[in-house]
Order: structure tokens, then C-alpha cells, then sequence
């Protein structure tokens, strides 16, 4: 299937409609040129309402570990975003959101990326994304799994969720901006300077 049709199939899938407390609004952002892959866990509130990935201070932060800026990333074709679920699944009353259905990766996951050929960096946002992408390779934890970062390759790239949340986690974890951060800006700049 072509990849247009694909996202057009994707823009109107409802299955998960029975499950979610709002309207379904698929959000995902790729074309054929994509060639550097963020996969998250799923839109949040703020993307749901606007329907552009990462608009919102997670974004942010991502673009500051990317070394990029808004309108690159939003305006360049190799920068594509494709979480684990394309639909914001909802707000936890205990806080943060809730994780992404299975059933969307499920569906969507494998037909898409066989339509993005030329991937060159998949950054790995989060659990979620790390342990559909690398069964039986992440670590005991995340933490492990992104501490282990230099195992997977120039391609896969494991990170942490850049959500407010997890500021308490980049304080116990330095290195991630030390070490990590500054490898993730020479990929990105390599890739879209050719």
C-alpha cells in the first residue's frame, strides 16, 4: 500500500473509539523522505487538541537534546514522528496519561514502517517504544536500557520521555545530557546536512 493511503487509512481508524473517553484524532507525521524516526508512547492532550506532534514542552525539550529548532523540525521532511499509539488515550486521575493501547501498534506499527525505507535514526522515546522495537534486548529497567545506548547501533538511539515528569530522572542521570544528548545533535546534523 502507498503510503499516502496508508495515512489516510490511519487518519480514520476508530478502533480504539470504544475505549477512549474522547474522539479519536490519529496523529502521526511522516512522508516518504523521513529518514529520522521519533517513536513515542502517544500524543498528549495538547496534540490531541492540535493535532502536531510534539507541541507542547516535551516537545521542547526533544528539540533541545535534537539541537534543532521548531521550525526544522516541523518544516524538514527526513524529521518524522510515528508513536506507539497514534491517539492521546487519556488522562490518568492518579496523573500523567494513560499508556498507549497495544492494539494501535498492533494494527499500524509494521504496515508503516515497511513504507519508510529510508530510516536512518530511530529515537526510541520511552519504555513503550524501546521494548516493542528491541524484544528480549532492553535492559531491567529503562534506565538500563538507555544506559546501554552505545549497544544498539548508529540506527536506534533508546532515550527517555522528554516530559516534565522526568526532570527528577535527568537529575539522577547526568550522563544522558552529558554523553547521550551531544551524539543525538552530531546524528540529527549529519543526517539533514546531506
Amino acid at each position: 500500500m502507498p503510503l499516502d493511503a496508508l495515512l489516510a487509512d490511519i487518519a480514520a481508524c476508530r478502533a480504539c473509539a470504544p475505549y477512549l473517553p474522547h474522539t479519536p484524532r490519529p496523529v502521526t507525521r511522516v512522508r516518504q523522505e523521513t529518514r529520522i524516526l521519533i517513536a513515542g508512547q502517544a500524543p498528549g492532550r495538547i496534540v490531541h487538541e492540535t493535532g502536531l506532534p510534539f507541541n507542547d514542552r516535551s516537545g521542547d525539550r526533544l528539540r533541545q537534546w535534537m539541537g534543532i529548532d521548531r521550525e526544522t523540525f516541523y518544516g524538514r521532511p527526513e524529521i518524522g514522528v510515528a508513536a506507539m499509539a497514534f491517539c492521546f488515550p487519556g488522562t490518568n486521575p492518579k496523573g500523567g496519561d494513560y499508556p498507549p493501547p497495544p492494539r494501535c501498534a498492533t494494527l499500524w506499527r509494521s504496515r508503516l514502517l515497511a513504507e519508510l525505507p529510508n530510516i536512518e535514526l530511530t529515537l526510541l522515546v520511552g519504555g513503550y517504544a524501546q521494548n516493542w522495537a528491541l524484544p528480549g534486548r532492553t535492559g531491567r529497567t529503562m534506565t538500563d536500557t538507555i544506559a546501554a545506548w552505545r549497544d544498539f547501533g548508529p540506527n536506534v538511539l533508546p532515550m527517555p520521555h522528554p516530559s516534565w515528569r522526568n526532570t527528577a530522572w535527568l537529575k539522577r542521570n547526568p550522563w544522558f545530557e552529558a554523553e547521550v544528548t551531544p551524539y543525538l545533535r552530531r546524528r540529527v546534523a549529519d543526517i539533514l546536512d546531506r
